[in-house]
């Protein structure tokens, strides 16, 4: 059999698919950029039907750029946007309303109204999650409770909800497999991530059918084959996972005390506990990293809503770059005696202050200020964002304390962030060479199940170090932008 595995990356902001060869090299790739929708303040929504033509065109591009064809490819592996939620109808595959993407905040009355009424100790306990708008169990309320005719119809089975990777696997298999991995679903607010199951109490208290849910399978899994008519051939769907836990994977962080950060739309850092579930003390969430042959390893959470999306505002929004690439060279540029802080919290702030109602801020401007410092204070934002998320695990795990990050996603192909980035954590920060790790994470788990890929161990031998950096700013200096940059946070706050 080929080697050869096709992973499908559904993103954010754009879908892309990459065909990897049996050495785990890039052979192929495609790539498109969909529409976000803003239709009110702090929501934020996407189309169906485009991120599946977006996928569609993606594999498509990929196939040829790699001079394959479909029926060479082993296996398909999916990795997605986490939390956005999809509901559709069985029949027709026609979804009911928008995707309502993770970084909507329309739901936080609802999760402020749960909170009063002291729900969220059972699912934090149940869930290992917090009740913040950002999860996916809200969401289907909202759709079920605004779409005319929907709860009526999602109680008799008439409708599907599902992450996006659910809603990819019931139209690439043409509606006959309505499933997902223990990754999404534990991103849900709904399933139980001890007995791993979608859980009755948690289903009644946000109101959601459990004949809407999909079945919940290992990430590494038979999760059926496509139809041929879509990209020229049947090929078997084997691997599926959320897309920082498949970045976890793809950084090869198998074993306890590996940590993993990932620097696109947002940042989310991960670090492996293993079998230890451990429930954070510091606003953390507790996730299950994958499930392979039954056994589910646990992860520590930290997630930060803003990060490749800031340079994005500067370039869209305020225009003040042509080119997102710009930012590293005028960071380098600006101003040393400027201290200049954005807090990015354009959808509130994420861990761990868990601030729905924050908004974003800069602080330090003076008649001085121009576009090269409001840059650098965006990349640095993301630095400082991630000292506050490894400060939270280290306090919550000791096998946390020693332990060098792995970085991936769009935002490390810039040497002065990752730079910067080591200097404010006071510790190493490992860069690999394939920094499409998310997408590699999905092809191993699809290429092993297949029998084509290697196991953990022979897989993680082949991963490789691009450069490490090490920190060497004054500490005092580092101390005193830390000391900034809370003190802005703090002035952030709605809950001060």
């Amino acid at each position: 059999m080929s080697g050869y595995v096709l992973a499908i990356d559904q993103g954010t902001t754009s879908s892309r698919a990459i065909v990897f060869d049996g050495e785990q090299r890039i052979a192929g790739m495609g790539k498109m950029e969909f529409t976000q929708h803003f239709p009110a303040s702090g929501w934020v929504e996407h189309i169906p039907e485009e991120i599946w033509a977006t996928c569609v065109w993606s594999c498509k591009t990929a196939l040829r750029k790699a001079g394959v064809a479909a029926a060479d490819i082993a296996a398909i592996g999916i990795t997605n946007q986490r939390e956005t939620t999809i509901v559709w109808d069985r029949t027709t595959g026609k979804a009911i309303h928008n995707a309502i993407v993770w970084q909507d905040r329309r739901t936080a009355p609802f999760c402020n109204r749960l909170k009063r009424a002291g729900h969220e100790k059972l699912v934090a306990r149940k869930t290992g999650l917090l009740l913040d708008p950002y999860f996916s169990g809200t969401k289907v309320r909202w759709i079920l409770d605004k779409v005319p005719g929907a709860r009526r119809r999602a109680e008799k089975g008439e409708l599907a909800f599902g992450t996006v990777d659910s809603y990819l696997i019931w139209r690439l298999t043409g509606g006959r497999v309505h499933a997902t991995d223990a990754t999404n679903a534990c991103r849900t607010l709904l399933y139980n991530i001890e007995s791993n199951d979608w859980d009755d109490e948690l289903l009644q208290l946000f109101g959601v059918p459990r004949a809407m849910l999909p079945e919940v399978r290992d990430c590494a899994a038979d999760f059926g084959v496509t139809d041929a008519d879509v990209l020229g051939a049947a090929i078997p769907i084997r691997g599926v996972a959320g897309d920082q836990q498949a970045a976890t994977i793809g950084q090869a962080c198998f074993e306890p005390g590996m940590l993993k950060s990932t620097y696109g739309t947002g940042c989310f850092a991960l670090l492996n506990t293993g079998r230890d579930l451990v429930r954070s003390k510091n606003r953390l969430l507790t996730t299950i990293a994958y499930r392979l042959d039954g056994e589910t390893t646990y992860a520590l959470e930290g997630a930060i809503f803003m990060a490749g999306a800031s340079v994005q505002w500067l370039r869209d929004m305020l225009r003040l770059l042509k080119d997102s690439a710009e930012t590293g060279a005028l960071a380098e540029a600006a101003d040393p005696g400027q201290h200049v802080y954005l807090v990015p919290a354009f959808v509130g702030l994420g861990a761990p202050w868990w601030d729905a109602d924050a908004r974003g801020a800069l602080f330090g401007l003076t008649r001085n200020t121009g576009r090269a410092e409001i840059a650098r204070a965006a990349l640095e934002a993301v630095a400082y964002q991630t000292q506050d998320l490894l400060t939270a695990m280290r306090r919550d795990w000791k096998g946390a304390r020693d332990t060098v990050l792995r970085v991936d996603g769009g935002m490390v192909g810039s040497d002065w962030t990752m730079q910067f980035l080591a200097d404010i954590l006071d510790s190493p920060v490992d860069r690999p060479t394939i920094l499409e790790t998310t997408a590699l994470g999905a092809a191993w788990l699809a290429g092993w199940k297949a029998g084509v890929w290697p196991d953990q161990r022979g897989f993680a031998a082949r991963w490789r170090l691009d450069r490490q950096f090490n920190p060497h700013m004054d500490k005092t200096l580092r101390r005193q932008k830390l000391a900034g940059w809370a003190d802005a946070v703090q002035r952030t706050l709605s809950r001060r």
